[in-house]
C-alpha cells in the first residue's frame, strides 16, 4: 500500500510541474501619425513557462506629442 501511495504521489507532483519551454512573442506597433508604418518584433524567451513569458509579452498603447499634437501608439503583442 505504500509504494502505490508512493506512486501516486510521485505522479501527481510531475502532473502539477510547469512545463518551460521556448515561447515567441510578436509585437506589432502601429501610430496614428501621418505617414506612420507599423512595424513588428519579435522576441523569444527560452526555456520560459507560459506564465513568466506572458507577463513578459504585453500589449501596451500611449501617447507622444510632437508639434503641438498628440498621436496615440499601440503595441499589440501575441504569445506563441
Amino acid at each position: 500500500m505504500k509504494k502505490v501511495l508512493l506512486f501516486v504521489a510521485v505522479i501527481s507532483a510531475f502532473s502539477f510541474a510547469s512545463c518551460k519551454k521556448d515561447r515567441t512573442c510578436t509585437c506589432t506597433t502601429t501610430s496614428t501619425a501621418p505617414g506612420s508604418t507599423s512595424s513588428t518584433s519579435i522576441k523569444t524567451y527560452t526555456d520560459a513557462k507560459k506564465a513568466d513569458a506572458r507577463a513578459a509579452c504585453l500589449s501596451t498603447s500611449g501617447t507622444y506629442d510632437f508639434g503641438g499634437t498628440s498621436y496615440v501608439w499601440t503595441n499589440t503583442c501575441d504569445l506563441k
